[in-house]
């Protein structure tokens, strides 16, 4: 079985302007796709915003840098993840499917095989 992030993007100012019912939408949205994926779910949390961020760059001196807010100013951000296992990338797509941002049309999800040692 290979380990696989789901990496959930969307646009934050429509999260956020979004209804208590929208929220609840979405929500019954991920309980349903954690119910249909099983075990197949190893972990998975929505983010804060992306103004409780925090990034480190790199610099000349060798010393980070920390700068407020994510790397790339954007108007999709990372809005939350799972790491979910599966057989093959067929299988991580099915499952992927199944996330309740992808039924509109300012979100997406990134799926990445995650690169284990050994």
């Amino acid at each position: 079985m290979v380990k696989y992030l789901l990496l959930i993007y969307g646009d934050e100012q429509i999260w956020e302007a979004g209804s208590a019912e929208d929220r609840k939408e979405i929500e019954a949205g991920h309980a349903a796709f954690v119910a249909a994926a099983g075990d197949a779910v190893l972990a998975g949390h929505e983010l804060l915003p992306t103004a409780t961020a925090m990034s480190l760059r790199g610099s000349v001196a060798g010393r980070p840098a920390p700068t407020d807010g994510p790397f790339l100013e954007s108007k999709e951000v990372l809005g939350g993840y799972y790491v979910v296992e599966a057989p093959d990338l067929d299988a991580a797509i099915k499952l992927a499917e199944r996330l309740p941002e992808l039924t509109v049309a300012h979100s997406g999800v990134e799926i990445r095989p995650i690169n284990e040692p050994g």
